[in-house]
């Protein structure tokens, strides 16, 4: 196949389809021979993807035999290179290092925090498989001086010297020691019987020790060769030759392909091109060589930028894509993919950013294109492993309302035959939470509410959930595979609910259950049964272990539009390539921080430096900027702050702006022009429907209809913003209280009344203060323990209760009176217009002259003089109530004053002193408010006179405040 001495080492440009410019130069060189001789050749690729596709376009061309097809890593499966012995599988591996980083964690707590037990582990692997690959021992390592270096690095060293015991020979092989094993017997079984068959190594960098150790053994060989991907025959000699040092240029997208042929001992104007012609455009290949080219060279820009023919020629398939946003630029993607699709070319979408591909296919999923994802779908991502994760935190865990409700609401819950009455029995439930609580819904609540329910699957449904959270509320430390059974049963218990003939189906069935299924069995099988850890311990771990897991659905994908990962770049042959994410920190992402090795150690040590993902990241760009059409994609901001653009991208359009000879702003301004029309597609796709805004409401529905019935506070509400008195009582609509119930001003102010409600309720407090205060701070004790779960909000609202207890009971000593209604609630009715009015105070005091006074607590700021006379009308009302003879227990008593009490530090109270004269202008104003709102032209205007523009009400979505302004004015409108 080869003629002529070696080194037989080819390229083919950035650009180049690989897989089917591979087989073209295979049956090329092969041509006239019998079929049989294709069947000798031997091929190492490096991905299951890229073996596929040249198998592809190997019998697209006809009936033929085909070539051994092997990928690199196949070689530590062959038994008969390594032996039978099986590899210690990844997981099991870091399961070992698991249970030794604990037993370091449990002696120097200081060292790291215990969440952080399977990430440690899963790097210490991952360090130790880059020391396999290349060839460096824990010798070189343990010997590093870390002397000069931080003390962090001293105390990496205690965790590096637990992996020495794993590259012992007695100890069990992991796949990376098997793969070394493997191509070192393999490597040296050709140097005593060299292969006569022609054997060939494509679609490799040697970016990995192992790799570059069979790339050298294959050269080597009579009938061996290379061929590398996206190989710069572009680039000058001096340039190669000055990227010697991998510590300044590491990060170049040829560096791999300089240390390669370094190794080879060849020269770059050695490596040959495998076929002719293969680069789509070769005037864009020397563009993106030259603004590539290494930092200290940059000045070539000017001397070789001028020499580049036809700029606007070289960029013309090129498409510049800035958008506002990510969101954005999704959607430009999309609707370029679908372009794409319409007009029967394939394509293919190229990015690290795994969030803006989702949000490409969920544009997709509207026109109904379904992408060829490479990646599939992190399992952590779909509703099994979602479920997992939830129960997973709820171990251990005193569960609050959200929480329950997260896991009763999962699509997976309760999913047998009843699965309708289980989701109406957990809405009824959240309604419940939401107005009457508890925080923390336990078994006994529940099994109480569900007993007052009419359904008949109720009290089997409340039976199952109280025996799920009965497993999770178990706090005790247990052996991980114990732990993993406790996790699978009650997961199951909670998917199968009240249908046992469901039970071992859900929720392990289609694709993501079964691939959630093997996840579970194999954490369960590798589980070391010495290592024993809490359930707050374990959900860390189930992450670390589902994240390593993807799940691809086996359904009908368009194969024509492909979402692929930078590194796939070399394998697709798409007609147009979309580079999206091209921002500083997506592509090319940040080097990763190194727990173990800062640079200079890893250099010291012969380990790979953190550059060198950039590096290759880079040559993933170079190969598919190449394309035959391109668009390159990049959001100005993200949900944070500006962006940065990508170096890549950056030096090209530096490049281009710096060469107005050769036409270089130009055609900067068409790629951009380009990407400024995909924008403004998607901007009128995004664009809604015109809709003129809603006007300000003031409905208007029958006198009749209206209310004839409102509390004190209401009296206020209709004052102020009459809209929600209309929304409350003719819409029937009640705002729902938050799920997660949190230590809030309302909260705070509810278990104030109730401490002073059920401290004067007791009886006279004692006169000494010192044993009133006990008894306010008693009550308090109590009260807070019944009513606020949080210890934190406890402890700081018992500490401002305590901090006014003795001046709040010397003020009651001083101003005598005696409590004689406490929260009890009485109403008044008045003929003309027909309505009751009820009242609730929170105290009233029967003074020793026999008139009364009216209290009502503030938590907050007390209203002033002012607020009283125009809005705050509850304390005067009460008065007029009293003064009708609605509270029993006083009827015919004079108010003499009303005091709105405040409760803050300075217990601040605004005191009104009542006369006949004021009470009977309220109740006339009362009168005319009544028969105001009895007159069938008055609407109900949305927040008429609210305290400020900030005031949030309940009802403001409903009346669709935003669309207008207080300065509108409302539109009334006649309701039925």
């Amino acid at each position: 196949m080869f003629a002529g001495p070696g080194p037989h080492v080819f390229g083919l440009p950035p650009g180049a389809d690989f897989p089917a410019r591979l087989a073209d130069g295979l049956l090329q060189r092969l041509e006239g021979q019998p079929p049989e001789a294709l069947a000798r050749v031997t091929v190492f690729l490096n991905t299951q993807r890229m073996r596929r596709r040249l198998r592809a376009c190997l019998t697209a061309r006809g009936a033929t035999l085909l070539p051994r097809l092997r990928l690199v890593t196949e070689l530590g499966g062959d038994p008969l290179l390594c032996g039978a012995e099986p590899a210690v599988s990844g997981l099991g591996r870091r399961l070992e290092l698991v249970v030794l980083i604990d037993r370091m964690l449990r002696a120097d707590p200081s060292l790291a925090p215990r969440g952080a037990l399977f990430d440690l582990a899963d790097s210490l692997a991952a360090l130790m498989d880059e020391m396999r690959a290349e060839g460096v021992d824990p010798e070189a390592v343990a010997a590093l001086d870390v002397e000069g270096h931080a003390a962090h690095w001293a105390r990496s060293q205690r965790f590096l010297s637990l992996v020495e015991r794993f590259f012992d020979a007695d100890a069990r092989p992991d796949a990376e020691a098997r793969l070394r094993a493997a191509t070192l017997r393999l490597i040296e079984g050709w140097q005593s019987r060299p292969p006569a068959d022609p054997v060939i190594v494509a679609g490799s960098t040697g970016s990995r020790g192992t790799t570059a150790l069979l790339m050298q053994a294959v050269v080597r060989l009579p009938q061996g060769a290379l061929v590398l991907p996206g190989h710069d025959f572009d680039l000058p000699e001096q340039v190669w030759d000055s990227m010697a040092d991998a510590m300044a240029h590491e990060d170049h997208p040829q560096f791999r392909h300089r240390r390669l042929m370094a190794l080879l001992k060849v020269a770059p104007r050695d490596v040959s091109e495998w076929t002719t012609g293969a680069a789509p455009d070769p005037a864009r290949n020397r563009l993106l060589s030259l603004s590539l080219r290494p930092a200290p060279v940059t000045d070539q820009w000017i001397t070789e930028g001028g020499a580049l023919p036809g700029l606007s020629a070289a960029t013309a398939a090129l498409t510049l894509l800035e958008a506002p946003t990510p969101q954005a630029e999704a959607m430009a993607i999309a609707l370029r993919l679908r372009q794409a699709v319409e007009e029967g070319q394939s394509v293919a979408l190229i990015s690290p950013d795994r969030d803006l591909t989702r949000r490409v296919s969920a544009a997709l999923d509207r026109w109904g294109v379904l992408p060829d994802d490479s990646a599939g779908q992190p399992l952590p991502h779909t509703p099994p492993g979602r479920l997992l994760r939830l129960t997973a935190r709820a171990m251990g865990r005193r569960l609050a309302g959200a929480d329950l409700l997260a896991l009763l609401k999962h699509p997976l819950a309760f999913a047998g035959a009843d699965r309708g009455p289980h989701l109406l029995l957990t809405r009824d439930l959240e309604l419940e939470l939401r107005r009457n609580g508890p925080a923390f819904p336990d078994i006994a609540f529940l099994t109480a509410w569900a007993a007052g329910r009419k359904e008949v699957l109720a009290p089997d449904w409340a039976r199952a959930l109280c025996a799920v959270l009965e497993t999770l509320s178990d706090t005790a430390e247990a052996p991980l595979p114990a732990m993993i059974a406790r996790h699978r049963a009650v997961t199951e218990a909670l998917a199968r609910g009240t249908d046992w003939a469901a039970a071992g189906e859900v929720p392990w069935d289609k694709a993501a259950g079964i691939e959630a299924l093997l996840a579970m069995t194999e954490f369960q099988a590798e589980a070391p049964e010495g290592f024993v850890l809490s359930p707050l311990d374990y959900p860390a771990l189930l992450d670390g272990v589902l994240a390593r897991r993807a799940v691809r659905d086996a359904v009908l994908t368009d194969e024509r539009v492909q979402i692929l990962g930078p590194q796939e770049a070399r394998i697709q042959g798409a007609d147009l390539v979309i580079l999206a994410g091209l921002n500083e920190g997506i592509w090319p992402g940040q080097p990763g921080p190194d727990p173990w090795l800062n640079r200079k150690m890893r250099a010291e040590a012969g380990l790979l430096l953190p550059e060198r993902r950039i590096g290759l990241a880079a040559h993933d760009y170079q190969m598919a900027a190449a394309a035959p059409q391109v668009v390159l994609s990049r959001a100005l901001r993200d949900a944070e702050a500006e962006t940065v653009p990508s170096r890549w991208l950056n030096r090209l359009v530096n490049l281009l702006a710096g060469l107005p000879d050769g036409g270089g702003p130009d055609a900067l301004a068409q790629m951009r022009a380009r990407g400024a029309d995909l924008l403004a597609q998607a901007v009128a796709v995004e664009r809604p429907l015109p809709s003129a805004p809603a006007a300000r409401p003031a409905p208007r529905p029958p006198v009749a209809l209206r209310p004839a019935r409102l509390s004190l506070t209401e009296i206020e509400r209709l004052i102020r913003d009459p809209y929600a008195i209309y929304a409350k009582h003719l819409l029937k609509l009640h705002p729902l209280s938050p799920l997660r119930a949190d230590a809030d001003a309302r909260l705070r102010g509810e278990v104030v009344h109730k401490v002073m409600e059920t401290l004067l309720k007791a009886g006279p407090l004692p006169a000494d203060p010192e044993a009133a205060v006990a008894r306010l701070l008693d009550v308090a004790d109590t009260v807070l323990a019944q009513d606020v779960p949080w210890p934190v909000a406890r402890t700081v609202w018992r500490g401002r209760l305590a901090r006014i207890a003795r001046p709040f009971v010397e003020a009651l000593a001083r101003e005598g009176g005696t409590p004689v209604l406490l929260e009890e609630k009485h109403t008044a009715t008045f003929a003309h217009p027909p309505f009751t009015l009820v009242g609730k105070p929170d105290r009233i005091d029967l003074l020793p002259d026999g008139s009364l006074r009216i209290v009502d607590y503030k938590t907050g700021k007390p209203p002033g003089e002012k607020e009283q006379r125009y809005f705050a009308k509850q304390l005067l009302l009460a008065a007029v109530m009293a003064d009708m003879g609605a509270f029993p227990q006083v009827a015919g008593a004079e108010v003499r004053e009303i005091v709105y009490q405040g409760l803050g530090a300075d217990l601040k109270a605004e005191r009104t002193v009542m006369t006949p004269e004021l009470i009977a202008a309220t109740r006339d104003e009362l009168l005319l408010l009544l028969h105001a709102w009895a007159e069938p032209g008055r609407g109900y205007t949305s927040r008429r006179a609210v305290f400020e523009v900030k005031w949030p009400g309940d009802y403001d979505d409903l009346a669709r405040h935003g669309e207008w302004d207080a300065t509108d004015a409302p539109v009334p409108e006649d309701v039925p």
